[in-house]
């Protein structure tokens, strides 16, 4: 018997065991998680985090999996999905709002339905709006912190609380979100009047500059290191003689040296190994230390 279980399943339609994570992150990698659910409302999400926290059992809030690393021996916990069922969005005048399960085309293109700009930046980049508050995700000279006007969140004791834009610390690829174990459920963002044309152009002028330039025809996780300072992880890795170098099925894009690819078969041990090695190499070459972006999940050694 599995009373944790049978009691998560009273709370979420959407449970399930042992779920393979390769099927929840862009990677396309990762063992199983030895507990998945996808609560349908704010109030299940809630009840999950609630019974997780009574049972003791350690648990981890998922997005669109866009920016994750899950061990090949998966996740001993409960992987808590923020998705679809999460994700409505609606303006009213210059702001819109969204659901924590959002992605981001969605908002950039309701954003765009409605005349606003703003969000351009935020159509290619493939998470979703719990996941982009928690790292101020960004492209191409816009972020998060330049829109979001306030942020909904459940504390982990499961209270709600609405966060300004000061009040998130909203820094590069980072917020104090994850510090405080909040957990996103929502979003308001403060947009301009614009006319829809010329949104239109500059949604599809970034669409074409991230087709020519970042190997989407690949699963990755997006930009794999942070930026150095003064400096860029693509070019570093670049110069250490690094592109296209590979580690069983992983390997540094051949497109973008800041990408690390899943060329076909890779396992997060390879991504991990690959990193690891791009690291050292840029060290010595360069002498920079170069930070991992995306998050880990599960056990690495």
């Amino acid at each position: 018997m599995d009373l944790f279980y049978d009691s998560l399943c009273e709370l979420v339609e959407d449970t399930r065991r042992d779920e393979p994570m390769s099927r929840h992150v862009t990677f396309r990698t990762g063992g199983p998680a030895d507990y998945f659910a996808a609560p349908a409302s704010v109030r299940e999400l809630r009840a999950v985090v609630t019974l997780c926290r009574e049972a003791e059992k350690p648990y981890f809030i998922l997005g669109n999996g866009s920016n994750l690393l899950v061990s090949d021996k998966g996740y001993r916990g409960v992987v808590i999905q923020v998705g679809r069922a999460l994700g409505r969005v609606q303006t009213a005048g210059s702001l819109l709002f969204a659901g924590a399960g959002a992605t981001l085309a969605s908002i950039a293109a309701r954003a765009l339905e409605a005349g606003l700009t703003g969000l351009e930046f935020a159509a290619g980049i493939p998470g979703t709006v719990g996941g982009a508050m928690v790292m101020n995700a960004g492209a191409y000279d816009g972020e998060m912190s330049q829109v979001v006007e306030s942020v909904d969140v459940l504390t982990k004791f499961g209270e709600e609380k609405k966060l300004g834009n000061k009040e998130l610390k909203l820094g590069y690829r980072t917020s104090c979100i994850l510090p405080m174990e909040y957990i996103v459920t929502g979003a308001a963002f403060s947009l301009r009047p614009g006319d829809p044309a010329a949104i239109r152009a500059k949604m599809d002028e970034l669409a074409a500059r991230r087709k020519e330039k970042q190997p989407l025809e690949f699963p990755s996780a997006g930009s794999t290191f942070k930026r150095p300072a003064g400096n860029f992880a693509g070019k570093l890795i670049m110069e250490a003689g690094l592109k296209g170098f590979s580690v069983g099925g992983a390997c540094v894009s051949e497109k973008h040296c800041g990408f690390v690819v899943n060329k076909g078969g890779a396992s997060s041990a390879d991504i991990m190994e690959l990193c690891r090695i791009v690291k050292e190499r840029v060290r010595e070459h360069s002498g920079v230390a170069l930070e991992l972006e995306i998050r880990l999940l599960g056990d690495f050694s």
